[in-house]
């Protein structure tokens, strides 16, 4: 199970080595359109929109990771 955490760890600090990476070499401004939910196009670095769509993906997953409390028609007695 240590093992697991450490590995966890590992890929952690690779993918936010990758994000400051992106940060320092893409300092240009790029337009990001999405015409069903704005009418505008935003226009702000691409490194902060590297950074907001990894935010978006780390919520999105960990929203899914949460665990339920469903019984699927379970009577909770052993068989």
């Amino acid at each position: 199970m240590k093992a697991m955490v450490f590995v966890k760890a590992v890929v952690i600090t690779g993918v936010f080595l990758l994000l400051v990476m992106i940060g320092l070499n893409n300092r240009a401004s790029v337009d990001f359109r999405l015409p069903p939910v704005m009418a505008d196009a935003v226009t702000q670095p691409a490194a902060l929109m590297y950074f907001g769509f990894f935010a978006i993906g780390v919520l999105t997953g960990a929203l899914l990771c949460i665990p339920t409390k469903s019984g699927g028609g379970k009577s909770g007695k052993p068989a």
